[in-house]
């Protein structure tokens, strides 16, 4: 059976998240630096692989005093865990522009299973001949589920940063 590989549009696209602070507002960060892959059966994305690495070292959330403390032992690690990856076990059609993703994250060197939300923008030539295909991806983790622990109890009750992380995911492919 013939496949397709799709390679990441890096310059249209990014991996982002969100996470509640001090219990009512939302802080956004991304990852600057990332690859991904998706291989398919043909132009059908039905039943894909998806394969994505993250540099831990590029997040990014706007404020250098933040993103340097997510990259110690308190949060990422990024001295011995460098990458956040992602391997697809399924990827089902649910309707024309909606599909379930599933697969394993690792972060911090401990692997889980995540479901992410998939809506398919669908397939296009772009003005220099490219077929590309665009996604957009929703879904949530507990970050203590990978080893993300540290936190600071409010003086009001509650706590600085919420386990729940939401993930946001806006990704192009280009058919290779």
């Amino acid at each position: 059976m013939a496949t397709t590989k799709w390679a990441i549009d890096p310059t249209h696209s990014e991996i982002g998240f969100k996470v509640k602070h001090m219990m009512f507002s939302n802080v956004s960060g991304k990852f600057g630096t990332f690859t991904a892959e998706a291989t398919t059966e043909d132009d059908n994305f039905e039943n894909a692989q998806f394969d994505f690495s993250a540099d831990v070292d590029s997040v990014n959330t706007g404020n250098t005093d933040r993103d340097n403390h997510l990259k110690t032992v308190d949060f990422f690690g990024t001295e011995e865990h460098g990458k956040i990856t992602f391997k697809s076990t399924s990827f089902k059609k649910n309707s024309d522009e909606d599909y379930t993703l599933i697969g394993d994250l690792t972060i911090k060197g401990t692997t889980k299973p995540v479901t992410l939300a998939v809506e398919f923008g669908g397939i296009a030539k772009d003005p220099w001949g490219n077929t590309k295909a665009g996604f957009s991806a929703t879904g949530k983790l507990n970050r203590k589920d990978f080893g993300l622990t540290w936190n600071a109890a409010l003086e009001t009750g509650g706590v600085l940063v919420s386990e729940e992380v939401k993930l946001v995911i806006d990704v192009q492919f280009v058919k290779q």
